[in-house]
């Protein structure tokens, strides 16, 4: 079954001679549970297509459909929401809050949507990562694999439809970078998490389930 369906997108930027097309009719679609990885050089629109695929940027046209829903129409509070409960972001640059615990970044965007955390459900998350000696620690006291770890832990703890991630080992070393995709893959199927990753690196692509090319706003 789908949980993730992308109909006929585009993004277009200027018109005329300055027209870009950063997507041109793309359409995917995600099974649930799977770990998708979409491998592009810079500039192919791959980073594009994520943020439409996660409400973070509206496209020209086409539809998005996550868990049934289409958030192409989605505005304001009512997307903030979705996001917020559907959706759990990986980025590059880890994006963890730098003056509060490992684990209230972790519990943060539960606390933020007025929910009670899932105790076990997060210890279990955190035990998986290998996280339980860091929980009182800060960010800035973290290796980049530990923050990355955190980064993924804080997708996970609210038990969102999809993840999204966004290059998730940039700014890692290589030993690392495959340290957390591991992870990554392994904490998917433990929780039977769905896995959409954008990369640049075939290496690291190759990891997930199923691979997905694009190139100057196509998929190839």
């Amino acid at each position: 079954m789908s949980i993730l369906v992308a109909k006929h997108l585009k993004k277009y930027y200027g018109e005329g001679e300055t027209l870009v097309k950063a997507l041109d009719d793309v359409s995917l679609q995600v099974e649930r549970g799977e770990f998708v990885s979409i491998i592009g050089t810079s500039g192919s629109g791959k980073s594009t297509l994520l943020h439409m695929l996660g409400g973070l940027d509206n496209p020209t046209s086409g539809k998005v459909i996550i868990d049934d829903k289409d958030i192409s129409g989605l505005k304001g509070d009512k997307l903030c929401i979705f996001r917020r409960r559907k959706i759990g972001f990986i980025f590059q640059s880890f994006n963890l809050v730098p003056s509060i615990s490992v684990y209230d970044n972790i519990t943060l965007p539960i606390r933020l949507d007025g929910k009670k955390v899932d105790k076990a459900f997060v210890k279990n998350v955190i035990d998986t990562l290998g996280l339980e000696n860091k929980l009182d620690t800060i960010p800035a006291k973290l290796s980049g694999g530990q923050q990355q770890r955190v980064a993924i832990a804080r997708a996970l703890a609210s038990k969102p439809a999809i993840i999204l991630a966004d290059e998730p080992t940039g700014n890692l070393d290589s030993k690392t970078s495959l340290d957390v995709l591991g992870l990554l893959g392994t904490t998917g199927k433990k929780f039977n998490q769905t896995i959409v990753m954008i990369t640049h690196n075939d290496e690291i692509a190759q990891m997930a389930d199923r691979t997905i090319r694009i190139e100057d706003g196509h998929i190839v």
